[in-house]
């Protein structure tokens, strides 16, 4: 047995895993989603494909697996400013930076392969809303967080497809605009002066 090979089957669980993970990040730096395979992965991690295949049964899943090890995930940072439109601005921004930090060319690949994501990926973003909307409920700023599916997915839907047509990371007033003249209307919340006004920041102060 080689010391290379040796230092290979002592790595178990958690530590072998990060060291996947990292070689994700790794190896999309150097050959682009495009070119990102489970066996360039492995090789880079010093370990075989067939571990990697043991736990994700694809490279979507790889590449989405890898994203809270590197940026943690948006459900550690659901906002709670006391208004809706910031609240709801706030977890568009977060969406925003990680395109930006993800680089847009994994952000498509991702996209383009979503059927291959486990169909549970796509269910985050709509309990964080549901989330703010029942607090936007309990405060009286509408009427009601019993909205249909649809509705509240459009945030998060409208960020993606911008996603998709952008190679270049979206700009805030974009942010605005699915907020202001889509989300909100939708959702019943009253379209004053105040309420556009209001919490502009996405902070809540």
């Amino acid at each position: 047995m080689t010391a290379d090979s040796g230092s290979t089957t002592r790595r178990r669980g958690a530590a072998l895993e990060a060291d996947i993970l990292d070689a994700v990040w790794a190896e999309l730096a150097a050959v682009g989603y495009a070119g990102l395979t489970m066996e360039g992965v492995a090789a880079r991690a010093r370990t075989g494909k067939q571990v990697l295949y043991r736990r994700w049964p694809n490279r979507a899943q790889l590449v989405k697996a890898a994203l809270p090890h590197r940026f943690g995930t948006i459900t550690d940072h659901v906002p709670d400013t006391g208004e809706l439109r910031a609240d709801v601005l706030t977890v568009l921004r977060l969406m925003a930076e990680r395109q930006r930090d993800m680089g847009s060319d994994v952000v498509v690949g991702l996209l383009g392969e979503a059927p291959d994501l486990d169909p549970t990926t796509f269910g985050i973003m709509p309990d964080i809303m549901r989330t703010l909307l029942e607090r936007a409920a309990e405060r009286g700023e509408i009427a009601t967080a019993d909205l249909p599916a649809r509705v509240v997915s459009v945030p998060a839907a409208l960020l993606r497809y911008e996603m998709l047509l952008s190679r270049t990371p979206i700009e805030d007033h974009v942010l605005v605009g699915i907020v202001d003249d889509v989300f909100l209307p939708l959702a019943g919340r009253p379209d004053t002066p105040e309420a556009r006004t209001s919490g502009g920041d996405g902070t809540g102060l």
